[in-house]
């Protein structure tokens, strides 16, 4: 007989699965399993040996396992290549900042949106992650910085994948990583970026949780950004612009406007007048990202005049700005490349 997994279910739905226990008996499984890192039932020295061999018997609990663990050379940056039970593989990357330790977590295995600078697009979709294996991500890494007394402070869904096509499991995800019995984790600390699935913004905006919302731009008019993100002819700049504005206005929470600079592509004066011209008015801030370059895609980074002129032209014209600090360019953190070096993919034709 197969056995049930119990990590990434509600406590509810633990309940529910232990129902010829006591509730108590669920609430402290949930405990062991989201908060004290625990792999086995064995470990859950609590419960009478009796039952935790019965439970051994009917349930598991499946958590990713670490494949591959990369820290830059300041030691700011860590990535992890975790596997799932059946072999797929995605990237986490632990950030340090001075004000806590943000982690940026994939949604999927693989990606189908096609942007032309990104390696997590280059063998295209394979399945979307599970709720268990969302949040197992992001308990490795609670469990990881446990061992120097830290935590989990931020979450950035800015990973492989897109995060609005996989809407039920990643909405199910925040509201369990929410609960006091996981994380506890405020819905202001989290961010989620998407491409611009418009459709998919609205349902967010539905549901009423003060997540921040990240929209990809990386470019100021539709033929640029046509031509670097494929999205874009099903959702173009005018229809994402307008959601983008309808989640600031219904949610009072500032949207950040993705812009990955792109040598001699999208880096000059005029493009940064164009994308000023587009976000007036706009309850936003505009995030600059030098890319990181990838070997199988040909682009190249901006030079850091082209940068900083970019910065200021959008600033002195009252578009708030930010240059995004670089993080792990020495251990391939642009998302989707550790996966790709350490499996030896190649490129569909």
């Amino acid at each position: 007989m197969e056995k049930k997994n119990l990590f990434g279910l509600t406590l509810a739905e633990i309940e529910t699965e232990l129902s010829n226990l006591p509730k108590f008996r669920a609430k402290q499984i949930a405990n062991w399993i989201y908060q004290r890192g625990a792999i086995s039932f064995e470990d859950m020295t609590d419960l009478p040996k009796i039952l935790r061999a019965d439970l051994e018997k009917n349930f598991e609990i499946q958590t990713p396992q670490l494949v591959k663990k990369l820290v830059s050379k300041d030691n700011l940056t860590t990535k992890f290549l975790l596997a799932f039970n059946d072999g797929a593989a995605v990237e986490v990357v632990l950030m340090r900042h001075d004000y806590g330790n943000s982690i940026c977590i994939s949604t999927q295995v693989g990606c189908q949106m096609g942007c032309k600078f990104c390696a997590s697009t280059l063998n295209g979709l394979e399945r979307n992650l599970t709720v268990g294996e969302m949040l197992g991500e992001i308990i490795f890494v609670q469990n990881f910085l446990r061992d120097e007394k830290q935590k989990v402070d931020t979450l950035v869904i800015m990973g492989t994948g897109e995060p609005l096509t996989n809407f039920d499991n990643l909405l199910k995800m925040l509201k369990l990583l929410h609960e006091n019995y996981t994380l506890g984790l405020s819905y202001r600390k989290i961010t989620i970026s998407t491409c611009g699935i418009v459709p998919a913004i609205k349902k967010l905006i539905a549901e009423k949780i003060p997540v921040t919302l990240s929209i990809s731009l990386h470019a100021p008019n539709n033929k640029l950004r046509s031509a670097l993100m494929p999205i874009n002819s099903a959702f173009p700049l005018e229809e994402v612009l307008k959601a983008g504005a309808e989640y600031a206005l219904e949610t009072g929470r500032r949207v950040t406007y993705e812009y990955i600079l792109i040598g001699g592509v999208n880096d000059t004066e005029e493009h940064a007048r164009q994308l000023a011209k587009i976000l007036a008015g706009q309850l936003c801030n505009v995030n600059l990202i030098p890319i990181n370059p990838v070997d199988e895609r040909n682009f190249q980074p901006p030079t850091h005049n082209a940068v900083q002129k970019f910065f200021h032209f959008l600033n002195s014209h009252n578009i708030n700005a930010t240059i995004r600090k670089e993080f792990g360019a020495g251990i391939n953190a642009a998302c989707g490349q550790l996966r790709y070096a350490s499996q030896g993919l190649k490129t569909k034709d």
